[in-house]
């Protein structure tokens, strides 16, 4: 996990508006006089430049001046931390071929001998899981093991740098002394795309840090490459050598062994590309796909439909699934795992999205015995989610009264423009062509109109005989809208249904996340509405993946719809407990039924929606004095 100033930065970049130091304590779990430390640390860091805002509503992210800090100085502190200290000590161990005197090291980091011995234990507890070892003689430290070890550490240590401030292609150049990243990269995606591949952008950067890490080793005067081969076997890797070798040679003057560029291509493989660009799922099928791995994702992925009622049944999305899944396996077995970006913002946008897949990994899982994190179940919800998105036209469309007064044919242009512009938002099923109009009794959702209403209500918007863009906006933003509301009051209606005053719990916390889910799913048993294995198979849900899906609530469930009846027990806190990486201020536990299945995807996705907003969050915090106060203040929040 970051360290709490950064953690802090990562608050304040989520938010709008001021954050009172309250808020922030509560997040991170510390006093506001903690707060106010940080601020100051994080001033320190960055000074002269001005990163946080302090101010009587609280503190603020100063967007400009934390851009702008970074791009000077590349990181958000200068091994001025205890983590940045340790990056750079492994840096030197993994840099250095004959060993560290301990007392250089510390003249040189400007920290006791004490510091560096407590820092050189630290490094040790990084070495579990790798061939590399520690070993002392005197003063001097030197660190032993295989090269491809090394390079792994150093990975994984500037990924967690990244995670802190360090991103993107100018600070691997920084850190590893490649020039031209930028450059290798677009002559590599071009080359990528010319033999038709799909490049997967998200995870091109871990390729190029391995890449930079390569070419640093091998532009040393004592050059190092890895020695062990490469275990996984991937589509297209053996292509992809020579002209990966090319590259490398034209943009940073240097040869790389066949071992570091077979390592290289295999990652690209595994991690960046998927052949097929612009062939069918039958030829897809037939030349990249082995018959036993589409036989299981398919078996999983109808599990899937059946359980959540929901359309998977497409040849192109099982197959492109399928060739993700065998390269995610591969990574798996490897403990290689692909980091995700979107990870959060898919957790906290699409909930349902990554509840499916997060059921595809947990049987995959199963199948294949390996573990699934939270990033990989990620990528399988970009692959659930982008075909979902294709069956959204299905949606109902918002219906619309066109009022144009007739002259010439004025009326038979604005429509066909109206539909050619906005034909996915709305359906038009009234065209008054007179001046003289009954407002009161159009029946639709939005009247479109070329001349001024009579009343001007929500749903009435003035536009021009000539369509503009402005209108096309203006109308769009208001077919959402509708669509949005008309969702709420049903979804509303629904969602009440499943709050009950004897589940309804304020202030009450628990020893862990565990421990929250039995105290809750004992209420749900003494009602008669879930049982033990309904319990067991929430937590068993919750040590997959965390149910954190924003910064305030939590909302472990079981992937089964065991329950005898759809119900919510529910824990209001007035601070955070933690959860997972996160913590949250409400816990719901959500028991679903087989009978209830057909609303499970609205009402999963609108209560975590409502939470989504920090402002509508702490107000319903403090204003659920008790149960009723709490549907109250629920149903308020929705009908904004």
């Amino acid at each position: 996990m970051a360290d709490k100033p950064t953690r802090m930065l990562d608050y304040l970049s989520q938010a709008s508006a001021w954050v009172t130091a309250g808020e922030l304590a509560d997040h991170l779990g510390v006093t506001t006089r903690s707060v106010r430390s940080y601020v100051t640390t994080v001033k320190a860091w960055a000074h002269p430049l001005v990163v946080v805002e302090s101010g009587p509503a609280g503190y603020r992210l100063n967007r400009e001046g934390l851009a702008e800090y970074r791009a000077v100085q590349g990181r958000v502190a200068d091994a001025d931390t205890p983590q940045d200290r340790l990056y750079r000590l492994v840096r030197m161990l993994t840099d250095s071929s004959g060993g560290l005197d301990v007392y250089d090291v510390a003249a040189q980091l400007f920290v006791s001998d004490s510091t560096v011995e407590s820092d050189l234990t630290k490094v040790r507890s990084l070495l579990p899981g790798t061939d590399l070892q520690l070993e002392r003689l005197g003063a001097r430290v030197t660190l032993s093991g295989a090269e491809g070890d090394r390079r792994r550490l150093l990975s994984r240590m500037f990924r967690e740098e990244s995670s802190r401030g360090l991103q993107g292609l100018d600070a691997i150049q920084r850190e590893f002394g490649t020039k031209d990243l930028p450059g290798f990269k677009t002559d590599m995606i071009a080359m990528l795309d010319a033999r038709g591949y799909f490049v997967n952008e998200y995870g091109t950067e871990n390729v190029l840090l391995h890449l930079a890490i390569a070419v640093d080793r091998a532009s040393r005067p004592e050059a190092v490459v890895a020695q062990e081969p490469v275990a996984a076997a991937s589509v297209g890797r053996s292509e992809l050598v020579k002209p990966l070798a090319a590259l490398v040679t034209s943009h940073f003057g240097v040869e790389l062994a066949a071992v570091d560029l077979d390592y290289i291509a295999a990652l690209l493989a595994s991690r960046v590309i998927t052949p097929g660009l612009g062939e069918t799922a039958t030829a897809l099928a037939e030349n990249y796909v082995d018959t036993a791995d589409l036989d299981v994702v398919t078996r999983i992925v109808q599990r899937a439909s059946e359980e959540y009622l929901v359309d998977l049944a497409d040849d192109d999305f099982l197959v492109r699934l399928t060739m993700h899944v065998r390269n995610l396996i591969n990574r798996a077995h490897e403990q290689s795992w692909s980091r995700n970006p979107l990870t959060k913002a898919i957790k906290t946008s699409y909930p349902m999205t990554y509840e499916l897949a997060v059921f595809i990994a947990s049987e995959l899982q199963r199948q294949e015995r390996i573990v699934i994190n939270d990033d990989e179940i990620a990528y399988i919800a970009m692959h659930v989610g982008a075909h979902l998105e294709q069956q959204s036209r299905r949606r109902e469309l918002v219906t619309c009264a066109l009022v144009c007064p007739n002259y010439y044919d004025m009326h038979l242009l604005l429509r066909e423009r109206i539909e050619r512009e906005l034909g996915d938002d709305l359906e038009i099923v009234t065209v008054l062509t007179r001046s003289d109009v009954d407002w009161d009794a159009l029946d639709a959702d939005l009247v479109l109109t070329t001349i001024d209403p009579r009343l001007h209500a929500d749903g009435v918007i003035v536009i021009q005989p000539f369509l503009t863009e402005g209108d096309v906006d203006r109308v769009r933003q208001a077919a959402s809208r509708v669509r949005r509301l008309r969702r709420r009051a049903q979804i509303k209606d629904e969602l009440l249904q499943y709050f009950d005053e004897k589940l309804f719990v304020r202030n009450f916390y628990a020893r862990d996340e565990v421990a929250m889910i039995r105290a809750l799913g004992e209420r749900m048993i003494g009602q008669g509405i879930i049982d033990a294995r309904y319990v067991d198979g929430a937590i068993e849900r919750e040590l997959m993946s965390s149910t954190a899906f924003t910064d305030n609530l939590a909302v472990p469930h079981a992937m089964s719809m065991s329950a005898n009846r759809t119900s919510i027990a529910i824990v209001v806190n007035d601070a955070p407990m933690d959860w997972g990486e996160d913590r949250v201020n409400v816990v719901a536990l959500i028991a679903f039924s087989a009978a209830g299945r057909s609303t499970f995807q609205a009402v999963f996705d609108q209560f975590v929606e409502v939470f989504a907003d920090r402002g509508d969050v702490q107000r319903l915090i403090k204003r659920s004095v008790d149960f009723a106060s709490f549907i109250d203040e629920l149903v308020h929040v929705m009908d904004q």
